[in-house]
């Protein structure tokens, strides 16, 4: 069997060309390009549960306040817990933009790598997405979790 050999290259000439390192670099930006906003989004979608859940503790703890006092709104002795303002949590801020005798809206204003993200829930359970960044859709009807507007 006849079988030729390929010559082999002198040891000062092995490695990669300029060609084959510049495929791999492209390759490597390519590969970034589409998987680093996606891991973004991801990372994003994973914070929105600080807000959502604290957002429905905090609801039943002002139906709870209203239970024992016949009113959401603080007064100098008694302060309604889930309208208490809490600025502590590393991605959202916690208030209530208004508490009533009949009534509030708590609200979840993010902060940091979440800024632009408001979601809200009154006293009749209404949860509304009122703010979002560029590129996400609101919703008065759900908190939003996914930049398409899903719920």
């Amino acid at each position: 069997m006849n079988h030729v050999a390929m010559p082999r290259r002198p040891v000062s000439q092995r490695g990669f060309t300029l060609i084959e390192m510049m495929i791999t670099v492209a390759i490597i930006v390519i590969l970034s390009a589409i998987a680093v906003p996606q891991y973004t989004a991801y990372v994003t979608r994973g914070r929105i549960p600080d807000a959502t859940s604290a957002l429905a503790t905090r609801a039943v703890q002002s139906e709870q306040f209203f239970q024992d006092n016949r009113t959401y709104a603080s007064s100098s002795t008694l302060v309604n817990p889930g309208c208490a303002t809490d600025t502590s949590g590393k991605n959202f801020d916690f208030s209530c933009s208004s508490a009533s005798a009949t009534g509030y809206v708590a609200r979840a204003v993010g902060k940091g790598s979440m800024e632009g993200f408001t979601y809200t829930i009154n006293q009749a359970g209404q949860k509304a997405t009122t703010a979002v960044p560029t590129g996400w859709t609101t919703s008065t009807t759900c908190w939003v979790t996914k930049k398409d507007g899903t719920c």
